[in-house]
């Protein structure tokens, strides 16, 4: 009996974790020596009172560390009273995946060109501040990087081709800026996965380039530029598109023969120069949202599907659009 008892206890013994692998590494020194210049940079700012020596850094707010190796792999700044401008000394947490300096509008300069150090980053996100100067081209450095977010900003000057050769990125927003300039042509040199890309409440001018069309992307926002060209490329039957804004820009062309993918969930094209018939193609969605007001479209609005389900405001202002929620199209102007 005793012998079955001590073979028990030693399985159960032996089933439990070892306690060397379940106890996190403390925070690097040399993490935690950059995490207090990159506070004393800020000001010392009451947000970051729990940042204290007696304290081990992986349990200070607004980071975290890698349990294994006790480096600090994210840094989150947001929402606070913070002035001053991004601690350059970042770029010397070298083993940081997400940087993010959000919601701080007392954050101003421009960013810092420490941050192309850090090679391990995957998502980069400075929006909702007071940055100025350009989108640096410094940002292709980051090759690891899938999601770049310089929203909600005052960034100028012209958007870097060079973001093109980032291998990882799938998506892409630079909205809410003052750029101006084109959208780069080497911009449909992205890779398969990337998916997302948003430019709008810019100044961006030209033709959106044709590259494009090597895409296929899930959502595309260019709102409220002066763009022109054709949108054709982002539509078919094999795309996979699903939110599009192409609103407030001078596109001119002939809507009539689109193919629309049957993934489109939402589509704005609102105050441009689209001419042309609604396509056929459109009765066949799912669509949530809906809204070709404002451009020169004329004829039938295409029966079934959500057609008829969308506001009026959604079809007005065109030069002879017709048909429910429209009134009807008049018997004598050959638009049955």
């Amino acid at each position: 009996m005793k012998k079955t008892i001590f073979i028990v206890s030693l399985l159960i013994f032996l089933s439990l974790p070892t306690p060397s692998l379940s106890v996190s590494k403390p925070c690097n020194k040399n993490d935690e020596k950059v995490l207090f210049q990159i506070k004393k940079s800020l000001g010392n700012p009451y947000h970051l009172t729990s940042w204290k020596k007696n304290e081990d850094c992986c349990t200070w707010y607004c980071l975290k560390c890698n349990k294994a190796t006790g480096r600090v792999v994210e840094l989150t700044i947001s929402t606070r009273n913070i002035s001053g401008q991004i601690p350059p000394e970042v770029g010397n947490l070298p083993y940081l995946q997400y940087l993010a300096f959000r919601k701080l509008t007392n954050l101003t300069g421009q960013i810092p060109s420490s941050i192309s150090k850090l090679t391990h980053l995957t998502m980069l996100s400075l929006s909702w501040t007071n940055l100025t100067g350009p989108v640096p081209s410094f940002l292709s450095q980051l090759k690891n990087l899938n999601y770049l977010d310089l929203s909600f900003n005052k960034l100028t000057g012209s958007i870097p081709p060079e973001l093109a050769t980032l291998p990882k990125l799938t998506e892409i927003n630079l909205s809410r800026n003052k750029l101006t300039g084109v959208i780069p042509e080497s911009f449909g040199k992205f890779s398969k996965n990337f998916q997302s890309l948003h430019l709008s409440h810019n100044q961006l001018t030209g033709q959106v380039p044709k590259s494009l069309r090597h895409l296929n992307f899930s959502t595309v926002d260019f709102s409220r530029n002066k763009l022109t060209g054709d949108l054709s490329m982002f539509f078919g039957r094999n795309k996979t598109i699903q939110i599009a804004d192409f609103s407030r820009n001078t596109f001119q062309f002939d809507i009539s023969k689109f193919i629309f993918p049957a993934s489109l969930t939402w589509l704005d094209l609102n105050h441009n120069k689209i001419y042309g018939s609604l396509p056929a193609s459109l009765r066949g969605l799912n669509l949530q949202n809906l809204n070709v007001s404002y451009n020169r479209l004329c004829g039938n609005i295409p029966k079934g599907g959500e057609l008829q389900n969308m506001a009026t405001t959604s079809y007005l202002h065109n030069r002879c659009l017709c048909g429910s929620p429209l009134p009807a199209c008049s018997k004598g102007s050959g638009l049955s």
